[in-house]
Order: C-alpha cells, then sequence, then structure tokens
C-alpha cells in the first residue's frame, strides 16, 4: 500500500469510527433530556474534575523531568507543562501523535534530541500501562463477586459456569501458545512483537535506575489518583445518578480503553462509559448525560490549555 495513503487512513478511519459512534449514540438518546441535563449540571463539581486533571498535567510534566536529568538534561517545567498540553491537543487531530509533538517541543526549546526525549515518553507510556492494568486488576477483585453474578446470570435463573471455565481455560492455553510462538520467533511479526515486549521491560527497569525512582513512582500514582478523582466527581453534578465505587471504577477502566478506539473517545467514550454504569443498575438517561457531560468537559479542557500553550511557547521561548 502506498505509504502516504496508509497514513491517510490512520487519521481517517480512527475519525470515521468516532462519527459513527456520535451519529448513533445521539439517534438513540432523548436529546431534550441530554440539553436539559447540560443545562442543570452541577458546574461546580464539573470545574473541580477539571482542576483535578490539570493538576495531573502538572504533575506529568514534573515526572517527565525525572527521566530527562539522568542525561543531563534540564528542561524548564513551563515548557514541560506546555509541551504536555500540546501533546494533548495534537492527539485529538492525529491519533497517537501526540508523543511524538512533545518530544518536538523539548527539541525546539530546550535543545533536547528528539530520540531521547520521545524515548523517556515511551518509559512513561509504559508506567501508565501498568498503572492502568493494576486498576484494572484490583477492580476485578474487588467486583469479582459481581461480575461472576453477571457472567453467569441467565433468564431462567440458571448458570453458565462451564462455559465461563471452558472460555477461560481457551484463554489461558492461547497465550501460553502465544507466548511460546513469540519466544521463538527469529522473524516477522513474532519477531516484532518479542521486540516490543523487550522494549517495554527494559522501560520498566530503566525507572528503577533513576535517582528520582520513589519521586517517579509518587508522581504516577498521584497522575492516575487524579484521572479516577476528576471522573468520580461529575457523577455528583448530575441529578438522578447514583452509583456506587465499583461502577466508578468500572466506567473509569471502559473510558480509557475507549480512548484507544477514537481520537481522544469521540463517540466511543460517552457510550462504553453509559453502558459500564447501567451494568450496575444506573438510569440510562443520566448515565448517557454523564458520558457525554464528562467527556465533552475534558474535549473543551483540551482544546482550550492546548491551543493556548501552542501560541504561548513561541512567546515564553521567544529569546530562542
Amino acid at each position: 500500500m502506498n505509504p502516504t495513503l496508509k497514513k491517510a487512513l490512520q487519521i481517517i478511519i480512527p475519525f470515521a469510527f468516532g462519527g459513527t459512534l456520535v451519529w448513533y449514540s445521539l439517534s438513540d438518546i432523548d436529546l431534550d433530556r441530554l440539553f436539559t441535563d447540560f443545562k442543570n449540571a452541577n458546574y461546580w463539581w464539573i470545574g473541580l474534575s477539571l482542576l483535578l486533571g490539570i493538576l495531573s498535567h502538572i504533575s506529568r510534566a514534573y515526572r517527565w523531568s525525572f527521566m530527562l536529568e539522568p542525561m543531563g538534561y534540564k528542561p524548564k517545567l513551563t515548557n514541560n507543562v506546555l509541551a504536555v498540553l500540546v501533546g494533548y491537543l495534537v492527539n485529538y487531530t492525529i491519533p497517537r501523535a501526540g508523543e511524538a509533538s512533545r518530544a518536538l517541543v523539548l527539541t525546539n526549546y530546550e535543545d533536547i534530541p528528539f530520540e531521547k526525549s520521545f524515548g523517556t515518553i515511551v518509559a512513561e507510556r509504559v508506567a501508565d500501562l501498568i498503572m492502568l492494568l493494576l486498576i484494572i486488576v484490583v477492580t476485578l477483585f474487588l467486583q469479582f463477586d459481581f461480575i461472576m453474578d453477571l457472567l453467569t446470570k441467565k433468564d431462567d435463573g440458571g448458570g453458565n459456569l462451564w462455559m465461563i471455565w471452558m472460555i477461560l481455560g481457551a484463554l489461558v492455553v492461547g497465550v501460553i501458545v502465544f507466548f511460546l510462538y513469540v519466544k521463538n520467533a527469529k522473524s516477522g511479526f513474532g519477531l516484532k512483537i518479542k521486540n516490543f515486549v523487550n522494549g517495554l521491560i527494559e522501560g520498566v527497569l530503566s525507572i528503577f535506575k533513576m535517582k528520582k525512582k520513589w519521586a517517579f513512582i509518587f508522581h504516577t500514582v498521584f497522575i492516575w489518583v487524579m484521572y479516577i478523582l476528576m471522573f468520580w466527581v461529575v457523577t455528583f453534578s448530575i441529578d438522578g445518578l447514583s452509583v456506587p465505587v465499583g461502577a466508578v471504577l468500572v466506567g473509569f477502566i471502559a473510558g480509557a480503553l475507549s480512548i484507544a478506539a477514537t481520537p481522544g473517545g469521540i463517540g466511543s467514550y460517552p457510550l462504553s462509559v453509559a453502558a459500564a454504569f447501567v451494568l450496575f443498575n444506573a438510569p440510562e438517561g443520566p448515565s448517557e448525560s454523564f458520558g457525554w457531560i464528562m467527556w465533552g468537559s475534558q474535549t473543551a479542557m483540551v482544546i482550550f490549555f492546548g491551543g493556548l500553550s501552542f501560541l504561548a511557547l513561541p512567546i515564553y521561548n521567544k529569546a530562542k
């Protein structure tokens, strides 16, 4: 396939998919009720959510310095923050290009080689992936009974436990076979997966080799605690929506995974979060409104502060 066409499709297809989900979601929702929920929402809670989001971004920018310092680079914290915000904005326009834009900002304004700053961002993503997996494991542990009851529930009141164990067994066997295939791969797709996994392991080990590893770990935990809190507090902004902690965690995970499906979670985020809440018997209408309010407020924050950062970078670094 033509490289230009391939790149164009990588941009067009996620947006087309997201647009389709937006159309599907809005065509199956009471728009009058949605507008009413937007109008009557308690924006103090939404404002608090945005504040928590900004704190997470500043913490992410500060954490970035811990990985650059061992290489002899000490960029200004302001440039780090602006680079992070620009990166989030770029991810809304060109999928997965935000990380490269972050590295380019420091290359332009701090004279840090692109490949070095980009390498630290990849290691950061490894830490974030570990945190997301940890949250998933904790959620599965806390909600094990609920999830098993949901999976084994049938209309006649019976169970379907044997089918679930068969599926889980097949998954375990599949994982073992795939692991052996990747481990012994010498070329092709298997070798690419092996190199990717080795890179992840190397990235994780590099975290424990840095001088300020405990500060890095603290900020990593802080960032994800802020993510969960900024999600949770918005549930208090909508009348008629009351969800338990388990629903908050499951909804948060669903929303986080949906962002990988479409740029910025467009279309997929509201649908995923609402579906997660409904599983916990939350009312469908307020759950749908929550998804759109949460996604809309975070998107507005990214566009506003990302655009402002894009304009502020040359002004702040005008001497350079």
